[in-house]
């Protein structure tokens, strides 16, 4: 599996390489076939098994977005094509994701027993599904032409770089760049800062804290101030987990000419749930909006039926993320806020930004709690010690270590997550005397990264596992 990590010796030291001097000593004109080549080994060589079900995908929607493209030709809508698309689509997704959720509920529900199916999750299926299925819309609404290419459709579906944990790309965003895009070495030069400042992120500091977050959360009691240090170490870990591989997916495709947008915008400097949103997982939230909300009526409805839009796409969003109920209610968790700012306190927010921040930071992390415990009851057990239950003490000695120990780590990890010192970068950037001091800095970034990876064991990304 550790083939599918960017953060492992053997990508970046043998895979990326030679996949590089392959591209570039490519004719132009078989370059996607070369990426193509290397994303279906990269994927293979993790899920040696699950390929067949990536190459049926690419298949089989490569069918129907020629077959929508060749009814509208014909002046029919191609709308039986779409539905039948999407609910293949669906229906493996849920089959893989969610056949053991549904069955365990429903043998609760019915008292009946079910058949066991055994299977692990195809890693960046729930990646690969959407995007499939932003295909076949954006075909069938005239967005983009029906893709004749084979070879270049199978990249789009399984190019390596944004393969396994996003982002998400829609493929009105990259039909063009599939036929046609410029390579240079300032793209490359720029992508390679992009990867390793993802490295970095994912290397030395979220490995890091979730180091801090299992240690606190293996005690055997907490006190509140060891929960809110366990749950402030998550918070930064899956900010600089996530956001690391996106910068370092979005680096890798520069690399190779592909342009992708921008994934995390200083989530943590939102002032409220609706900014915080439009800055984290940024192609999630544009594809549910895109795809699911518009369709259902956005905000163009009365406010009974946006409310519901609100809670169908937010629990869907939970779901999307896990197939167990605490996905589901921190999904409706931030549905229920985003509704009640949207009606209720939205001008507070605005009116006091400070604030807005402060609480949006917290709800945020509260969230956290619902996405990282293993269950409701463990989720809500450990919310009573964060809010100081009965018996429960401030602080403890454990507590105070963790805290202090932690200290630095926090600090660094808040600098990194506003945009001040990446502000000063990009200035530094723009002037020719000081880019020798950047090109020093991502060099060490580069060797510390390293030497971190050549100590440490297998560490996939928190978003695999989605």
């Amino acid at each position: 599996m550790d083939s599918v990590v960017f953060s492992s010796i053997v990508f970046v030291f043998t895979f990326l390489p030679v996949v590089i001097l392959a591209f570039y000593l490519a004719p132009v004109k078989l370059r996607n076939f070369v990426l193509l080549l290397a994303s279906l080994i990269f994927y293979a060589w993790g899920e040696p098994v699950y390929i067949f079900l990536m190459l049926y995908s690419i298949l089989f929607n490569y069918v129907m977005g020629i077959d929508i493209s060749r009814q509208q030709e014909k002046g029919k809508t191609g709308r039986g094509s779409l539905i039948l698309g999407v609910a293949v689509n669906l229906f493996l997704l849920g089959f893989f994701k969610y056949y053991g959720f549904a069955a365990q509920n429903l043998e609760y529900l019915l008292s009946v027993e079910l058949p066991e199916v055994n299977l692990g999750l195809p890693i960046g299926l729930s990646f690969y599904t959407f995007q499939s299925i932003s295909y076949l819309a954006d075909v069938y609404r005239g967005k983009a032409g029906g893709q004749k290419s084979l070879i270049s459709f199978g990249l789009y579906i399984s190019m390596f770089p944004q393969l396994v944990a996003g982002p998400i790309v829609q493929y009105a965003d990259i039909d063009a760049q599939l036929r046609k895009r410029v390579t240079s070495w300032e793209m490359f030069g720029e992508g390679t800062r992009f990867f390793i400042g993802g490295l970095a992120k994912k290397v030395l500091l979220a490995n890091n804290l979730g180091a801090v977050f299992d240690a606190v959360s293996g005690l055997s009691s907490m006190s509140v101030l060891s929960a809110w240090v366990g749950v402030l170490a998550y918070t930064f870990q899956i900010y600089f987990d996530f956001s690391g591989y996106s910068d370092m997916a979005i680096g890798l495709g520069k690399m190779f000419g592909f342009t992708f947008k921008e994934n995390f915008h200083f989530p943590y400097c939102a002032r409220s749930i609706t900014e915080f949103w439009r800055r984290w997982h940024i192609s999630l939230g544009s594809w549910f909006r895109e795809y699911v909300y518009i369709p259902l009526g956005g905000n163009r409805v009365g406010v009974i039926r946006n409310i519901r839009n609100l809670l169908i796409v937010w629990g869907l969003t939970g779901l999307w993320h896990g197939a167990s109920w605490n996905f589901v209610v921190w999904g409706l968790y931030y549905g229920i806020l985003l509704t009640a700012e949207k009606y209720i306190f939205r001008r507070v927010t605005e009116k006091i930004p400070v604030l807005g921040t402060a609480v949006t930071m917290v709800l945020v992390m509260v969230g956290w709690v619902f996405f990282f415990s293993p269950s409701l009851g463990g989720a809500v057990q450990y919310l009573s010690v964060m809010m100081g239950s009965a018996g429960v003490p401030v602080t403890d000695n454990a507590g105070m270590y963790y805290f202090l120990t932690s200290l630095g780590l926090f600090w660094i990890s808040w600098l990194c997550s506003v945009p001040l010192p990446f502000e000063v970068m990009d200035r530094l950037w723009k002037k020719n005397g000081t880019k020798i001091v950047l090109y020093l800095f991502y060099m060490v970034l580069f060797l510390l990264s390293t030497a971190y990876l050549i100590n440490d064991t297998y560490n996939p990304f928190l978003y695999f596992r989605f």
